[in-house]
């Protein structure tokens, strides 16, 4: 079986957690003996060489519609269904806020993605996308042969959202069990508490820091800026205190020392379908705090403290409630029996054998 796994141009230059899902899905298919090629929107591919196509994130269908168009391939499509739309309408400024309150979540996605194409920070695949944002994801749902959500609740919200009906099947998010784990030769900070991520006001690292600045412990946030959040990161750096410390993007080898010595792994964020950042910190020994917003409660329910990403005050209440609540071994236990590369890898495979029969 050869497949084509096509996700966004920037996959690579502009790195996020679908860059993670992308890469370790491939890596542990082909361990179950499945050719995978991972591809840009922007590549010539000749389809003739596979068997089925793979899309990545739903939200951007302009990087679809062109290659479902012309493959004549049967394909699915893993939505990674982001909803920016409560953090445009509350918590961001200018043009883009205005545009939430006036043109609703696809006019608002639409608009960013000619932004996108203006700029040249993007390309656009296929034409068609022009008549509309929303009429482009209804149109690659109708045609997706199955959906692969990662998490029931994704499910609803696209159902929700879009009022269509499809065919899918869950395929959780998941981290590399054999990378990240406790060391127990790394010394713990008891005060200590990490926010790993892309610096953006969805991740609300602002927030976080201003929910620490009356605690005693150190802050340590790790990422970088997207390019249209460079203005933001510049703004947290100007409002952090003195016990917090920014570090540039790690790779995930050497990620595993700083979640080990961290207390507690902290992404109040205004959406995450998962957190594959948090999964990682729990499954290295943190405890963990996590925004109410999205997919969250699928994964987090019972070995997490919640908070509404709206309040610096419930963050900071969730990260009190976070150094007296201990529920790891509970997390752990679940992320080694429900999210490893291998049990998505499988999941996959059975999906994709479903429809090749």
């Amino acid at each position: 079986m050869k497949v084509a796994f096509i996700s966004r141009s920037t996959l690579y230059t502009v790195r996020g957690g679908d860059t993670t899902q992308v890469d370790q899905t491939a890596l542990h298919l082909r361990k179950l003996e499945v050719n995978v090629d991972i591809m840009l929107s922007s590549d010539i591919i000749n389809y003739e060489e596979y068997d089925l196509l793979h899309f990545f994130n739903l939200i951007r269908p302009s990087d679809i519609l062109l290659h479902m168009k012309r493959s004549g391939k049967p394909f699915v499509v893993s939505p990674i269904y982001v909803d920016y739309s409560n953090y445009d309408k509350h918590d961001r400024k200018g043009l883009t806020s205005i545009a939430a309150h006036l043109l609703g979540k696809f006019g608002t996605e639409y608009m960013k993605t000619l932004l996108r194409l203006f700029k040249g920070q993007d390309s656009l695949s296929s034409i068609s996308y022009l008549l509309g944002h929303k009429r482009a994801m209804k149109r690659v749902l109708k045609e997706s042969t199955l959906l692969l959500p990662n998490s029931e609740n994704e499910a609803r919200r696209i159902q929700l959202d879009l009022g269509n009906k499809f065919n899918y099947a869950v395929v959780p998010n998941a981290i590399d069990t054999e990378l990240f784990k406790i060391h127990d030769e790394i010394d713990r900070q008891p005060n200590r508490v990490i926010c790993v991520g892309q610096i953006e006001g969805r991740k609300n690292q602002h927030r976080l820091i201003e929910a620490t600045r009356n605690l005693d412990l150190e802050l340590v946030i790790i990422g970088r800026p997207s390019p249209n959040n460079l203005a933001y990161f510049e703004n947290c750096k100007k409002i952090a205190h003195e016990r917090v410390q920014f570090i540039d993007f790690l790779s995930q080898n050497e990620l595993v020392e700083w979640y080990n010595s961290s207390a507690i792994h902290a992404l109040p964020s205004w959406f995450e379908t998962t957190g594959l950042t948090s999964l990682e910190a729990a499954a290295c020994g943190c405890r963990l705090l996590v925004s109410e917003s999205g997919d969250t409660m699928d994964y987090f329910d019972g070995g997490a403290e919640f908070c509404k990403a709206s309040s610096t005050e419930s963050i900071k209440s969730a990260i009190e409630r976070s150094f007296l609540n201990d529920s790891r071994a509970k997390m752990q236990s679940r992320i080694e029996s429900e999210y490893n590369w291998k049990i998505t890898a499988k999941k996959t495979l059975d999906a994709y054998n479903e429809i090749l029969g």
